[in-house]
Order: C-alpha cells, then structure tokens, then sequence
C-alpha cells in the first residue's frame, strides 16, 4: 500500500505565512502539519510514501529526505504547475498498480480511521460531518454511495464536508484521463470523482470520527491547543534558580531559562533559545528554535516560529509569528475588542473572541508600538516606534 501525499500547494488564504514556505510545513506544537499526518498514517500500518511536491519544495525535502527517521520510505513527485490535484495525483499514475491512498498534506486525520478506511475494497473517499460548511465541498450521500459533490455552495444539501482523503483504485487515473479543466484551469480531482459515481460500482464514503483542517492563520491556535493537552514533559535544557515550572512543558536542548520564569503548560521551548530572567509562558504556546523571550515579556496561547526575538516589556496573545522577527522594547499586540465581539481578520468572521496579529517573516517593530487584534503584518515590514498597526498591512511596509 502507498500513500499519496499533496504536498504542492502554497495555501493562499495561510498567507503571509505561505510567502515563503508552503503550508504542508506551518507548525503545530512545534512540528509541521505533514509531519504529524506522515505519523498518523505510519502509525496506521502504511510506510510506503509518495509526497507530490511543488511550491517551496526544497523545505519539504530537506525536512524529510528519504523518511529513514520515520522508519518510512518517501519518494517524491514534482508538480510544478499547478494543475489541480487530478492532476497531481495522475503524476503518481507509473508508480501504482494496486489500491492506494491520497490524501491531502495540509489536513490531519486520525490513525484509527485511517486504518478503517484501508479495509474497504472500492473507491471511497473520507467524509466528516461540520457544523459550519463554510468554504469547504461538502458531499451529498445516499445509503452507502456518494450521489453529489459541491464545492462551497452557498445552499450545501448536507453538513459531510470533503476530508481530502481517499483509497483509490488504479481505475481513478483512468477518471482523470477524462476530466476536463475547471473554469479556473485545473484538473479538479472532484470532477474526477464524479466520473466514478456514474460508473456501475460507484464512489463509496467513509465517514471520520476526527478530522483537523486548516484554511486559515487562526486555525492553527485551535490545533495547537488541541494537540498539546496530551504532551509530557521533558526538560533537555538548562534551569537557573527560582524558575517555576506548572504543568507539562516542553524545553529543548541547549537552550537555558533563566531566573524568576514563569512557565504554565502546555508549553513548548525549542532548542538554543533564551527564556527569561522574570518572563510568564502561559498555556499553549509553542516557541521554535533560536529564539529569545527576555525580560518582563508575557505570551500566552501564541506559535512563534525559529529565529524570532521578543526581548523587553512584550505582550503577545492569541497570535501567529513568523520567522525571523524582533519585537522592540514595549511592543503589545491586543487580543480582545472591548465590545468582546468576533473579530474579523480581512473581512473574515474568525468566529473567534480573542486573536492578536498574523504576522509574517522578517517584522521588526519600534520600541511602544501597538498593533490592534486581527492586524495582519506581511513579511518584512517594519513598524516604527510609538505606531499603532492595524488591519492588513502589504509587505515590505515602513510604517512610521
């Protein structure tokens, strides 16, 4: 059995933090989303991988090479234009000569439905029922088959959105063969799927139990939060004296937290990085490699990606932070609207109450600077001293 991983897409509406990086490779407690699902699906009995790859690939390969540290074998296919995911996955056509499985890299999925699904003896495809069908293709059944595909319809006829994960026969290339181009000009592997309900055998459906999907920025503080409740902790590094440790955390090799810490798992330190004196981690934040959280900074339910400083007198909740980032003396990001209502990002409604800033790579900030909740910053941008950022700022801006 192989497994078809798609991996080539950039993840526009991730953007700016698939500027420069593809969206397979955001972290989740401190690990990319492939990564996690590459786990899942070996922990389901399947070792045998194809990861098609395009936009940024080289971070894809580099991350994983040949898959040896999985205990996998991962071979990889190049789809340079992108054509649609019909169109990735007949890439993989010379490779496959028996059912196989496809699934979409910027999705996580849960071992034990993987390992159901693999039982099945027909073209099937994963579905999971949503409360809010949203922007997602949502699948309409009936009895054991599949009888309509809607790709983000405004008056979906159910709740069973599209996982992205599926268990094909060889005969899916031979739907592909027949698929025409989208008025968006791709090969839509949805119009693919339709070629094998009209078939005698039909599609089949299997419906998941769990299932972790990502559209948008804010969507990884969910699963981040969510998959950090079960870590245990280890320390690799180094504690001074008067550091104080509640709950599980994480800290990686070489990296020292100093006097008067406050750490309040979950929590994740990567490796090389220089916590403290007198700072306060609070639950669900999830720090990379070399980084420095210093003095009288307080982050709480946050990812901050490799690189990145928060140095002196910071406040950071609820938000998303690139690589590479300084955040001078004094910089807040608010999370909260004082009416509490939603806060909308790009006209967006993030259903959500508390969201700081998505801040892309390479942002520096000016001592006293401010940025308003749901404030987008796109890479490279700087925000100058005593300025107050808000809404979507382009990248490369100079805000002064």
């Amino acid at each position: 059995m192989k497994a078809v991983v798609l991996a080539a897409g950039e993840g526009q509406r991730m953007r700016p933090l698939t500027a420069a990086r593809p969206k397979v490779m955001l972290p989740i407690a401190s690990r990319p989303i492939l990564e996690h699902l590459l786990n899942e699906i070996k922990a389901a009995g399947v070792t045998d991988f194809v990861f098609v790859v395009g936009y940024c690939d080289k971070q894809v390969r580099s991350y994983f090479g040949d898959g040896k540290k999985w205990g996998v074998k991962i071979a990889y296919s190049e789809q340079r234009k992108q054509l649609g995911t019909a169109n990735a996955i007949h890439l993989v056509h010379s490779v496959i000569d028996d059912y196989f499985l496809v699934i979409n890299g910027d999705v996580i999925i849960d071992r034990t439905d993987i390992k159901k699904l693999l039982k099945n003896n027909q073209n099937t495809m994963g579905v999971f029922e949503v409360k809010d069908p949203t922007g997602l293709g949502i699948v309409e059944i009936s009895k054991d088959k599949v009888i309509g595909i809607y790709e983000k319809t405004r008056r979906p006829p159910s709740l069973m959105a599209n996982a992205g994960l599926y268990l094909f026969s060889p005969e899916i290339f031979e739907a592909i063969e027949k698929t025409e181009k989208s008025p968006r000009g791709e090969y839509e592997i949805t119009d693919s799927l339709k070629v094998l309900m009209h078939k005698k055998a039909g599609l089949h459906y299997f419906q998941l139990k769990s299932w972790q999907d990502f559209s948008y920025p804010w969507d990884l503080l969910r699963a981040n939060e969510t998959m950090m409740k079960t870590l245990k902790s280890q320390n690799l590094g180094e504690l001074e004296e008067n550091v104080f440790i509640k709950g599980a955390v994480v800290i990686g090799k070489n990296t020292i937290v100093k006097s008067g810490a406050y750490i309040e798992g979950p929590v994740i330190i990567g490796e090389d990085c220089r916590i403290g004196p007198n700072c306060y981690i609070r639950p669900s934040t999830t720090i990379g490699n070399h980084c420095h959280i210093g003095a009288a900074v307080e982050i709480k339910n946050s990812i901050i990606m490799n690189h990145t400083d928060v140095p002196h007198l910071n406040y950071v909740g609820d938000s998303v932070i690139g690589e590479g980032c300084n955040f001078g003396a004094g910089t807040k990001i608010a999370n909260l609207r004082l009416d509490e209502a939603n806060i909308t990002v790009v006209g967006v409604d993030t259903k959500r109450q508390k969201l700081g800033a998505i801040i892309g790579d390479n942002v520096k900030t000016g001592i006293n600077s401010c940025i308003n909740v749901g404030t987008v910053i796109g890479n490279n941008s700087f925000i100058g001293p005593g300025m107050v950022a808000r809404g979507n700022i382009m990248p490369n801006t100079k805000l002064f």
